[in-house]
């Protein structure tokens, strides 16, 4: 008994450890040289006045709490990215008092926006929403915009006039249920985007998680609902779609999909997707590049934890952090589960590397999270948002909280360091974040970040820019490719050093990103070289280009105006 006792103890000691070491207390860990910083921009500066609704009631209804996304895009060609945040609305299980909306917010180009939801015709309010992802399916230059929800998605059309048109049923891509997250690829290579749509589980109001310890209804880690399979929708030019899912072997995996990242995991040329899943197998989707994909998820080793028992996936995604030439993977789960950073080993396998990133994690829920380089000096760095789905998960645990903070790794040689305690004000607090998506709204080069809340404002975080180090961004425009030239390999030379970056489409959860890359060149005050590998196979290489700006890289016409 007294032994029990003891470990117990011990183990009550390390959970306050940690819990103490999560609210930016360093406890001797290295720091990182970077000292960048993120600063928030209240509502009153930015004019960003929207707030998410979750729709929370005494039944905790399960949809309330996985919500809500937004995204940066570009919807009106003016070289600045606008804001647009995904709401909740009716449903099954909820009538709102009054009508609920997503808004879109036009970017001023003084740091503040503007609402243009009504005019541009996206206030959407008839299905229960979940995220977004913008892409330009139909290659006439203009960023649509793709909405999933509980009940029905909805495909806006851009109209290139600040308008949208709701083209889901002409175009075939409702794909009634509950999605969640969604990522625009060229899956066939043929020059157009294609649509992947995560599936989460069979529910409807009548089901539940059954009742907490406290005799309560509760949001509950979903184990007892039903998987269902994902969608893909191939792009048939005609501004329609067909849904592949099954032929393609997408809809022969059973999943309870959230984020989705599309990247090329074995160098061929063809995309391939990484799915998180809560409670059964990661899923990694492997492009065989004749319209099949193999689901090697257990195989590769991404499927399960290290124990071999599923976790509870939500946000991912990919990139070469260590600059080795191989795409690497992100999964970030619940509480003690811990996260994943999924080394990968050249030969379809991967080896789970998180180094410093463990221990910061052990007590927090992983949503939105990105992969990109904060600090421009070419390395890629690594943003966690996080907050428990239970809002009564301290009154059970009490080292677990519901609301958690944000947390910042910088690749330091290909280490991640956690500099969360020098990243700013915002991350000595605590959130419940769900959507994250990476920017530059200011166009000073430095990527900035949008948090949005579940229940809660959303939060805008700039990117101060302390480093100074340089930067060229490119806009890629596709001509044989895709229009967003997705799958691009981009190498670039400055001041010594030579980096080379996949544009990969998508990652984190409930969002997509500013579709620009912006390269990093460190203190390096030219670029030596750029090479540009298109995924139709031609290579472009550029020299003499400018430094701190944006560009428009046009497939075989080379580098066009870019409009700011």
């Amino acid at each position: 008994m007294l032994r029990a006792l003891a470990f117990l103890l011990q183990i009550a000691l390390i959970g306050v450890t940690s819990f103490g070491w999560q609210n930016n207390q360093t406890n001797g860990r290295a720091e990182a040289t970077a000292r960048v910083t993120f600063e928030e921009v209240p509502p009153q500066k930015s004019g960003i006045t929207w707030v998410h609704d979750n729709a929370r009631s005494p039944e905790r209804y399960l949809p309330e709490t996985v919500g809500g996304g937004g995204i940066f895009f570009d919807y009106d060609n003016d070289g600045w990215m606008d804001i647009f945040l995904v709401n909740s609305g009716p449903a099954d299980f909820f009538t709102p008092t009054k009508p609920l909306k997503n808004a879109l917010y036009h970017n001023n180009h003084d740091g503040t926006f503007t609402d243009v939801t009504d005019k541009a015709g996206v206030a959407g309010g008839k299905y229960f929403g979940m995220g977004a992802a913008a892409g330009d399916y139909d290659g006439d230059g203009w960023m649509d915009l793709y909405v999933t929800a509980y009940g029905r998605n909805t495909l806006y059309h851009n109209n290139g006039d600040g308008t949208f048109t709701d083209v889901t049923d002409k175009a075939g891509v409702a794909a009634p249920g509950w999605s969640t997250c969604a990522v625009w690829f060229d899956y066939d290579n043929d020059g157009k985007l294609d649509l992947f749509v995560s599936s989460f589980v069979y529910y409807t109001k009548e089901l539940s998680c059954g009742d907490n310890r406290l005799g309560r209804r509760y949001y509950c880690i979903p184990r007892v609902f039903k998987p269902r399979p994902s969608h893909l929708f191939h792009n048939n030019g005609d501004g329609t779609f067909t849904d592949v899912s099954r032929e393609s072997g997408i809809a022969s995996a059973l999943g309870k999909s959230f984020g989705v990242v599309a990247t090329d995991i074995n160098n061929d040329g063809w995309m391939d997707l990484f799915v998180a899943n809560d409670t059964v197998a990661n899923f990694l989707f492997l492009n065989k590049g004749n319209g099949k994909f193999e689901e090697i998820g257990l195989a590769a080793g991404v499927a399960y934890s290290e124990a071999g028992t599923p976790r509870s996936g939500m946000g991912v995604d990919a990139a070469d952090y260590d600059e080795d030439g191989w795409q690497d993977l992100f999964v970030a789960n619940i509480d003690q589960e811990l996260f994943s950073l999924y080394h990968n080993q050249k030969d379809l396998t991967f080896t789970d590397e998180p180094g410093e990133i463990s221990q910061a994690v052990r007590l927090l829920s992983g949503w939105g999270l990105k992969f990109f380089d904060y600090d421009n000096d070419g390395d890629i760095d690594l943003i966690l948002a996080n907050g428990h789905p239970d809002d009564m998960v301290e009154l059970l645990t009490p080292v677990v909280k519901y609301r958690e903070p944000l947390l910042m790794f910088e690749n330091v040689g290909g280490i991640f360091k956690n500099v969360s305690a020098q990243s700013g004000e915002a991350f000595k607090r605590d959130y419940p974040a769900r959507g994250l998506s990476v920017g530059d709204y200011d166009n000073d080069g430095y990527l900035d970040v949008l948090i949005v809340n579940n229940g809660e404002a959303p939060l805008l975080l700039h990117n101060r820019g302390e480093s100074k180090n340089n930067w060229l961004g490119l806009q890629l425009v596709g001509t044989k490719s895709n229009v967003m030239g997705i799958g691009a390999i981009i190498t670039w030379q400055a001041g010594g050093a030579k980096h080379s970056r996949l544009k990969t489409n998508g990652g984190s959860y409930l969002a997509s990103h500013d579709p620009r890359e912006v390269l990093g060149l460190g203190k390096a005050t030219k670029v030596d070289s750029l090479e540009i590998r298109w995924p139709s196979g031609r290579v472009e290489k550029f020299t003499d280009l400018p430094i701190n700006t944006y560009i428009k890289v046009v497939e075989g016409q080379g580098i066009a105006k870019y409009s700011k």
